[in-house]
């Protein structure tokens, strides 16, 4: 299949990337078209997961603190987009299979990318999360079933969506960097303290642009730049207090 490439080393506000995912998904169920998205968030921002009641967090902290705050259309938990790189996959469903096969799959291509800097990965054994969170507000507190792990510890939190035909994945590749932030800002046990950054793990700094030429080169299917679709308006965009 023909994947459409869309890379954005210069960042956009947390509510522009999530709209922007959301124009992926909405054009991927109307057109059955394909994308591989490779993006930053400027300023940095924190995601939450679609189904998080806002009473777990801080409001006074966030607003101290200045906080961007944004809803991610897909489930999961907490994310500080600061050092990584944010991808996300929208496709049809039949590209990839079952919420599991999607999963393994995307997080096999880019485990061959961190591999080819040198990372030695594995995935996490278990299934994806379908179900409620554990109480924990931190996308990387713990793995879940078929994210990468380095050195035992959580490298990318990744989570998905599906809708009619097509579906979205998107998720937090670590450059650098720590989670507290997520743990700063909230009333419950945030979990923080599972992740590793591509710093930690090679030792040097590992900028944008390496890893997404990495991921591009193993992607393993031919990738055509494209140009964004035009943003439709969701209601996971904005984090209501």
């Amino acid at each position: 299949m023909n994947w459409s490439l869309i890379v954005e080393p210069g960042g956009r506000s947390g509510v522009e990337n999530m709209a922007t995912d959301e124009a992926l998904l909405y054009d991927s169920g109307r057109n059955g078209r394909a994308y591989l998205r490779l993006y930053r968030w400027t300023p940095p921002a924190l995601s939450l997961g679609r189904n998080e009641p806002p009473d777990i967090y801080d409001h006074d902290e966030i607003g101290r603190r200045g906080i961007a705050v944004v809803r991610r259309p897909t489930g999961g938990k907490a994310v500080w987009h600061e050092h990584e790189l944010t991808y996300a996959v929208a496709a049809p469903i039949g590209v990839f299979g079952t919420l599991r096969e999607a999963y393994r799959t995307i997080h096999t291509r880019l485990a061959a990318a961190l591999r080819a800097l040198g990372v030695d990965t594995t995935l996490a054994t278990g299934r994806p999360p379908v179900g409620p969170s554990d109480g924990r507000t931190s996308c990387f507190s713990a793995p879940v079933g078929g994210e990468i792990l380095a050195q035992g510890r959580k490298l990318v939190g990744s989570a998905q969506v599906r809708r009619g035909t097509a579906f979205l994945q998107h998720g937090s590749i670590l450059l650098d960097g720590s989670q507290e932030i997520v743990s700063a800002v909230s009333r419950q046990p945030a979990g923080v303290g599972g992740e590793t950054t591509l710093a930690t793990v090679l030792g040097r700094p590992v900028s944008f642009e390496e890893l997404s030429a990495a991921i591009i080169a193993t992607w393993g299917e031919p990738l055509r730049p494209s140009g964004r679709p035009a943003d439709r308006p969701s209601i996971a965009q904005v984090w209501r207090r």
